[in-house]
């Protein structure tokens, strides 16, 4: 036994994991992570981080130190799809400033990140790592969970009590299958060959990151973070994963992009793709998170980038409720908000998975001759640079009235880089704070009751407008078009807005219905 009750324990320590707990320990909560292996894991998994994550850790001072571990836009970086002989036919430019203030979707290496996450773990004195342990089962009170752990190596075995457990602890998740929480299948299950290389001087591959629609194999190619490229190839029906893993195999998949000796293999590993989510994200004071949570094609490169979502919107319920500012029902929202967010983007990235089929389909219709199938412009919108975007959230604390596709309550507010009047340059969300904020057009818009003054007070929320700044780089949101304020969550989503009929008052109490206060 530990001796010791922690806020929260979470089990897993990948990407997902380390950063909850870098988070969560940053909130304050006192932090318990179980990891089965001792070492990071040394080969790369997932490979892009979206802007939403960099600018979590913005929030707590870590936006540029992150930053600067990713790989920087390149002259001629783009994304999109391309027939058999991998000739462009639609995308988009990778874009190098988006919505939330910092490049849109980066490339990284995992090994260097996770590595990084863990260090800055272990920067906080209140979280307890338990390397080399392994969660062998749990029991749940009405206060507390209890975790029996036991050593990898050594067989000792201890007990850790906290009062909320967050399973990060992948697709295979043992603290998932004990609840025997089922899978919903979203229907895509295929084969899939992915091969990493390290690329020499004189490679003859370009900076395009394509999904190749090639009626005799279908391809994906990603421009991952210098010097690292990497392939997944669909297995055709009959191959076998052994024939695939073989050596001579992936050198004749490769010998189309480049000469043998301009690389050297990194991994090689045969994976089926799933597409699916968990019925259930929370059973009383446990939370599933990440791929424990839902499962992904990569081809939105979404699994990381949703988990990390997924312990972002925990990060600021859990200590709410912990230091007693909310109520329990507060933790009730995050599969609300999480699952079909998190379910929206599963089912696009099928979407994707499909268009490469049926563009490669017509490709071999047009080869034989024959009529090829009509492509219907929703199937078409999932391509990159098509028209889809991000979902916005649709359920839990959100003015829900007011989500729709054209808005912006519900989605991500848009954070610009910005000059004051003294000349300094900053992203706007420094002037946010850590917890909610409202931002007005002008200060004199501020006209708040005494009664929500106290809320205010009570919640740390941080309030500024946009008055006096000048845009830089990026716009600000474009709802200060037709609203005079807009409360913002601590993850940056919009929570709501002023409109003729509702006011800064009204919003304000609308914000402390949804939050269940104490």
């Amino acid at each position: 036994m530990t001796g010791k009750i922690y806020d929260v324990a979470i089990v897993g320590m990948g990407p997902v994991g380390a950063a909850a707990a870098i988070l969560f320990a940053h909130a304050g909560l006192d932090v318990a992570v179980i990891e089965k292996t001792e070492e990071i894991y040394p080969l790369p998994r997932a490979v892009g981080m979206d802007g939403e994550v960099v600018r979590a850790f913005q929030t707590i001072g870590k936006g540029e130190e992150l930053n600067n571990l990713l790989q920087q836009r390149r002259p001629g970086d783009r994304v999109g799809f391309a027939n058999s002989k991998r000739e462009w036919m639609f995308g988009q430019e990778w874009p190098d400033f988006g919505v939330n203030g910092w490049q849109a979707v980066s490339m990284f290496d995992q090994p260097e990140i996770e590595q990084y996450f863990r260090d800055q773990v272990a920067t906080y004195s209140n979280v307890d790592t338990f390397l080399g342990h392994e969660v062998t089962s749990f029991d749940e009170t009405d206060s507390t969970i209890t975790l029996t752990c036991t050593h990898t190596g050594a067989g000792e075995s201890l007990a850790i009590n906290a009062l909320y457990l967050v399973a990060c602890d992948g697709a295979a998740s043992a603290v998932r299958k004990t609840l025997e929480i089922n899978w919903h299948d979203l229907g895509y299950d295929h084969d899939w060959l992915v091969i990493d290389v390290v690329v020499r001087d004189g490679h003859t591959l370009n900076q395009d990151t394509l999904q190749v629609c090639d009626p005799d194999r279908i391809v994906t190619h990603v421009v991952t973070k210098d010097p690292f490229r990497r392939w997944e190839f669909k297995l055709n029906p009959g191959e076998t994963w052994e024939e695939m893993l073989d050596p001579e195999k992936i050198y004749a998949l490769l010998d189309p992009w480049t000469p043998r000796h301009t690389y050297t293999l990194r991994r090689k590993a045969v994976y089926q793709f799933h597409a699916a989510t968990a019925d259930e994200w929370r059973r009383g004071r446990i939370f599933i998170a990440g791929d424990a949570a839902h499962q992904t094609p990569p081809f939105l490169g979404q699994g990381m980038n949703a988990g990390m979502r997924d312990v972002i919107n925990l990060a600021w319920k859990l200590p709410m409720v912990i230091r007693g500012i909310a109520s329990d029902t507060l933790l009730d929202t995050y599969q609300l908000e999480r699952m079909p967010h998190a379910q929206d983007l599963v089912e696009w990235a099928v979407a994707v998975g499909k268009l490469m089929e049926h563009l490669a389909a017509v490709e071999a219709a047009e080869r034989q001759g024959r009529e090829p199938p009509e492509i219907l412009a929703q199937k078409k919108s999932a391509g990159y640079g098509q028209g889809r975007e991000a979902p916005p959230i649709r359920e839990g604390v959100i003015m829900l009235e007011q989500v729709s596709d054209e808005g912006s309550t519900g989605y991500l507010f848009s954070q610009p880089i910005v000059k004051d009047a003294d000349g300094n340059e900053f992203r706007f969300d420094d002037r946010l704070g850590r917890g909610f904020s409202i931002i007005t057009r002008s200060p004199s818009q501020l006209d708040i009751t005494p009664g929500n003054q106290a809320v205010l007070e009570k919640l740390n929320i941080v309030t500024t407008s946009i008055d006096n700044l000048e845009e830089v780089r990026g716009h600000f949101d474009r709802l200060f078009s037709h609203a005079d304020a807009v409360i913002v969550r601590p993850d940056r989503y919009v929570f709501g807005h002023t409109t003729e009929e509702l006011d800064l008052n009204g919003l304000i109490e609308s914000l402390i219905s949804k939050l269940a206060l104490i």
